[in-house]
This record gives structure tokens, C-alpha cells and sequence, in this order.
């Protein structure tokens, strides 16, 4: 029992030591005071780590500070007191002071009240500090998990301010601003999850198993579309050298007392020990390298989620057994994973583990990971509740704007800002084309490009289409009209959508383009034997009795004439082509009967006297005779 109690103690120094050297960063948001205008400026307050802050977006209010009950540790209802808003009127922010209550219990106080947020003044003067949740064995737990407004602390001296104003009764409006809360530097969002595979952890735990399973699709989803990098974390402890070799560090413990985890049912004689907890982490960690090999990061979410399902701690599931059987239907490589764990015995680091250890070390602008569970976005820890629509919320604050993915604009993410007067910008309503384009932190008015042409224009009074395929919209902008099967357009494409009535019509080309009467102004079919009719964008002319109009020359000839002239016309056509034909088979002929002949002549000359190209033949006959 005794060294029960040391060993407790020494994990409570250890806890102690850490925390004293740690490094926290409390995340903040942007408070500013609209009026009066005598304490109109920008403040700092840090976000509660409860309700839902309006990451990527901002609220306006009037502060009220209560005539009583002012730490809000009761109900208000007991002072016959209501924050609930008039019609019309801006939301109520209920300042209270710190003290005498959890920071959670005022938050809920005043939420039932029918406030919309609420500021928690310091008692004293120092660095602002996170309002986190109270532990998970108090009764607080049944009321936390139903807070939905935002809350943060302000420091004291701004908080005497705010109320000296309040009792002078000045309106005092404040605009609470989550939109630099979370970094957005870019298209792609990093975010990570501290977690446990602890499911007899009390409250916490059970809220972190849920939000994991209601997670699961948007994170998958962001996943898969390459939207975000998703990295799973988890927590470990060390033994204190003093300990390791007793019976309740080593059942606690791995590797020698290098990682540990807190005894799952706070009693080292029954139950799972802390060292199953951490082999499963370890596990989970490496099905997440092994998914991650493979492009199927996403895995992890699987695996996890059916861990939980399958093997509860309740049902006394939680084993290497369980957990293969859930890695085998996934599809994993086992003997990877395994690889991956090492040897839980060995009296050395285990390289997985040794790495989560230093990540829990903050760095850059994100502080030491000392409270499970923990998210971080691009860096920034979360603060408020975990839940599926509000950390999906943090996510997508997370991307610059106008780069979401289609998840964050769904409707119980974010209000479609274009639906209310078009966003206040350019709009087509004839070719349905708007300038608006909905984000998560709300609008841009942005010229669009609509079938491969591009608009331009400043988005918010003026767009035109431009370059090549200007016509297929809209028409360019130029005339078009219609009528009896016949459609004319004004717009040029061949030079770059020039608004030009076509022949036939005269205009400006933009509003109108008249037709022509070519009969009655004499542009056309004006022969003496020509009978001229006017069409829409044309006319129609012909000629009397049996005569046949040619347009090119504006005249009519006899039909008879024509056919004769055409047929002594092929006649002619096929003379001469026999006649080029014979020619060119006499000329052949020459050719071939001349060849011939010179090489017959060269035969019998060379039988009776030497060529050229022959070498001499010597005369034996004149030799003989001497």
C-alpha cells in the first residue's frame, strides 16, 4: 500500500515537473470594442475550451454586466433575470467575473438565460489563461456537453473598463472576431488529433470515442480528396527512475518504463494495466504509418472506430487477438504492423513511441500537448467542444479563401452568403452567370469563368466576357434574334466577340440591327427582268418567264441558252481531254520507238568497225601475209 502511494507520488512530480517547464500557448481571438468611442479599440481573450467558437467568422453584440449574480455560479432565473435578445436587436454578451464556480458552470448559467456569449473577467492582473473544463468525474460533465456558445477571458483592467462604461450606461457593442484564430495560408490544412485508446476513461473518453465515430466520413472525405493531412497522436508518460523496477511501474510501463499510460480502471490489482493501453496505442499508431504507406491514410479512421465497436474494454475484448482480427478485415499487412511495434520487453526506445514523446514538446505557435484530447489545426490548438460541426468548423477556417472543398460550404457549416441579394455582386440573371462565390468565411465577388471563357470586370458592378468563345455566352453581350427558323447574332468570334450586325442588317450591333429592305433601297435584284421580294436578314429574286437569275452579276438569262452552253461546254471538255491524252501516248511512243532503234544501229556497226568504247582488234591476217 505504501508503495502505492509512492509511486502515485511520483507520477504526481513528474506531472508537476513537466508542467513547470512546459511550454502553453493560450489561443486567442480578436475582441473589439465598437462603441463607446471613448474605449473603442482592439483587445485580446482567450478562447474557452467549451461551446462552439464561431471559428472562420465573428459576432457583434451588446454587453451586459448582471445586477446580481454577477460570477454567475447560480441560475439566473433565480434573480428573475433574462439575457434573451429583442426582435431586432443586437445578441447579448453577458460579462460575469471569475471565481467561486468552474468557468464551464457561468458559461451554462448564462446560456440558459438566453445569452449568446459570454466574457469571464480576471480577478486578478496577469497573462491570460485557457478556461478549460472542470474534471470528467464532476457532475459538470451531465451540462458541458450542452454548451454551445462561445466564451473567453478577458483581463481584468479591460474588464473594469468595460463595466465602469456599462454603469455609466453607455451602449456597449463588442465584435468578437475567430477569423485569424486558425492560419490559412493555403488550399491544403494540417491537422492532428491527440488521442487514446483508453475507452474506461470516464466523460472524456467517451466523448472522444463518439466524436471519432462522427468524424469519421468528413475526415475521410478531406482525406481522400487531398484536401488535408490528417497525422493521429498519442500521449505517454515515463516512470520515475526510482520506480521502475516495482511491481506497479512495470504493469503500467513498457520498454523498461520509457511509456506509460494511467491505469485504465485507476486499480493496479485488476482489470487491464496501463501497458495494454499503451501496446494499443502503439498499434494504432503504426496501422497509421502502414495505411499512410500505402496512399490509404484513411484506413486509420477505420480501424480505429471498429476497435471500438469490436473490442470495448467492457466486453473484455481489449486484446492483440481482437485487434488483428479487426486489422484483417481492413486488409492490412499484419507483419508490417508488427514490425512496426518492436518488442514491448526490449530495454531500449522504441522509435514510434520516442517520436510521439518529442511531439508532444510545442513548437513554433503551438504549445506542449498536456490535455487529452488535443487537435491542432495548421499548428493552432482547437479550443472549445469536440464535436463533429465544430472542429469541421476549425478545419475549414483552416484554407485561403475560396479554396474549400464542398464539405465546409454544406449548410450546417456556414450560411450561403450568395442567397441574400446575390452577395452584393455582378450578376446575369438572363444567362444566369453571378460574380459571387460562396466560402466558409463568407463571399468573394469574383468575375467567373463559365465554359472556358473568362470574365472580367471588378465583380462587383461590372463583368465581360473576353477572348476566344466570348459569343457562346450570352452572345457576347451583342444582338441576337430569331424568327421563322432563321437566327442571326451580331457577335464577331473570329475577332474576339466585336458586336457587328451581320449582312443584311444595319445597327450598333450591341441593342439592335434593323433589317434591310434591299428591293426598296435598290441593293439588289435590280435587272430589268427581275422581280425583287424582301426576306427577314435577305431577299428573294427572281426572273420572268422562263429565265434564270445569276446573283453575282445581277442579271437573268434564258434557261434554254444555258443548258445548251453547258452541254457544248462538257463536249469541249472531253475533246480535249482526248487530245492530251493522244499526245502524250505519241510522245511516249517516240521515245520508246527511238530508243529502240539506236540500239540496233549499235549492234551492227560494231560488227564491222571498232567503237569508241571498244579496245583495238588486232589485224593476224596482215601478219600471216609478211
Amino acid at each position: 500500500m505504501e508503495l502505492k502511494r509512492l509511486l502515485l507520488l511520483g507520477f504526481l512530480f513528474l506531472y508537476v515537473v513537466q508542467v513547470s517547464v512546459a511550454k502553453f500557448v493560450v489561443e486567442k481571438n480578436s475582441l473589439t470594442v465598437t462603441s463607446p468611442e471613448k474605449i473603442k479599440g482592439n483587445h485580446d481573450s482567450a478562447i474557452g475550451n467549451f461551446g462552439i467558437p464561431q471559428y472562420g467568422g465573428s459576432m457583434a453584440g451588446a454587453v451586459v454586466y448582471p445586477r446580481d449574480n454577477r460570477k454567475g455560479c447560480k441560475e439566473f432565473d433565480r434573480f428573475g433575470i433574462s439575457f434573451q435578445s429583442k426582435p431586432g436587436s443586437l445578441p447579448t454578451f453577458v460579462l460575469l467575473d471569475r471565481g467561486d464556480c468552474f468557468f464551464a458552470l457561468k458559461v451554462w448559467n448564462a446560456q440558459k438565460a438566453g445569452a449568446s456569449a459570454v466574457l469571464v473577467a480576471d480577478e486578478i492582473e496577469e497573462a491570460l489563461i485557457t478556461m478549460d473544463t472542470p474534471e470528467e468525474e464532476s457532475a459538470a460533465a451531465k451540462y458541458i456537453e450542452n454548451i454551445t456558445i462561445p466564451s473567453a477571458l478577458i483581463k481584468k483592467s479591460f474588464g473594469e473598463t468595460l463595466k465602469k462604461a456599462i454603469n455609466g450606461e453607455d451602449m456597449v457593442n463588442i465584435n468578437l472576431d475567430w477569423r485569424e484564430a486558425v492560419p490559412h495560408p493555403d488550399d491544403r490544412v494540417e491537422y492532428e488529433l491527440w488521442t487514446n485508446s483508453n475507452d474506461e476513461c470516464g466523460i472524456k473518453c467517451d466523448m472522444l470515442m463518439e466524436f471519432v465515430k462522427d468524424f469519421k466520413g468528413p475526415a475521410q472525405i478531406l482525406e481522400k480528396g487531398g484536401y488535408t493531412q490528417f497525422t493521429p497522436h498519442y500521449i505517454t508518460w515515463y516512470c520515475p527512475r526510482a520506480f521502475i523496477l516495482s511491481r506497479q511501474c512495470k504493469s503500467q510501463c513498457i520498454n523498461h518504463g520509457r511509456y506509460c499510460a494511467p491505469d485504465p480502471e485507476q486499480d493496479f490489482s485488476s482489470g487491464y494495466d496501463g501497458k495494454d493501453v499503451v501496446i494499443e496505442n502503439l498499434r494504432q499508431l503504426c496501422v497509421f504509418r502502414v495505411a499512410n504507406e500505402s496512399k490509404k491514410s484513411w484506413v486509420w479512421w477505420d480501424y480505429v472506430t471498429d476497435f471500438q465497436i469490436r473490442c470495448p474494454m467492457k466486453e473484455k475484448k481489449y486484446n492483440k487477438d481482437c485487434a488483428d482480427a479487426v486489422i484483417r478485415s481492413l486488409g492490412l499487412d499484419s507483419k508490417k504492423i508488427e514490425n512496426c511495434m518492436g518488442d514491448p520487453n526490449a530495454d531500449a526506445d522504441n522509435p514510434v513511441l520516442k517520436e510521439e514523446q518529442d511531439a508532444q514538446i510545442g513548437k513554433g505557435s503551438r504549445g506542449d500537448v498536456t490535455i487529452l484530447p488535443t487537435l491542432v489545426v495548421n499548428n493552432r490548438q482547437y479550443r472549445g467542444k469536440l464535436a463533429k460541426g465544430a472542429v469541421l468548423k476549425a478545419i475549414c477556417s483552416g484554407f485561403e479563401e475560396s479554396t474549400e472543398p464542398a464539405v465546409c460550404l454544406s449548410g450546417d457549416v456556414e450560411t450561403n452568403e450568395c442567397l441574400d441579394n446575390n452577395g452584393g455582386c455582378w450578376q446575369d440573371k438572363v444567362a444566369n452567370i453571378s460574380a459571387c462565390k460562396d466560402t466558409f468565411r463568407g463571399r468573394v465577388c469574383e468575375c467567373p469563368l463559365v465554359d472556358g471563357v473568362q470574365f472580367k470586370g471588378d465583380g462587383y458592378s461590372h463583368c465581360e466576357a473576353s477572348g476566344p468563345g466570348k459569343c457562346k455566352i450570352n452572345n457576347g453581350g451583342c444582338w441576337h434574334d430569331a424568327q421563322n427558323g432563321h437566327a442571326y447574332s451580331a457577335c464577331l468570334d473570329s475577332e474576339g466577340g466585336k458586336c457587328q450586325c451581320p449582312s443584311g442588317f444595319r445597327g450598333d450591333g450591341v441593342k439592335s440591327c434593323q433589317d434591310i429592305d434591299e428591293c426598296k433601297e435598290k441593293k439588289a435584284c435590280q435587272c430589268p427582268e427581275c422581280s425583287c421580294k424582301n426576306t427577314w436578314g435577305s431577299y428573294d429574286c427572281t426572273c420572268n418567264g422562263d429565265l434564270l437569275y445569276i446573283g453575282d452579276h445581277d442579271t437573268c438569262i434564258n434557261k434554254s441558252a444555258t443548258e445548251v452552253g453547258s452541254a457544248w461546254t462538257a463536249v469541249w471538255v472531253i475533246i480535249i481531254g482526248l487530245a492530251i491524252t493522244a499526245a502524250g501516248a505519241y510522245v511516249v511512243y517516240k521515245y520508246r520507238l527511238r530508243s529502240y532503234m539506236d540500239s540496233e544501229i549499235r549492234a551492227i556497226m560494231a560488227q564491222y568497225m571498232p567503237l569508241d568504247n571498244q579496245a583495238e582488234v588486232p589485224n593476224h591476217v596482215s601478219e600471216d601475209h609478211a
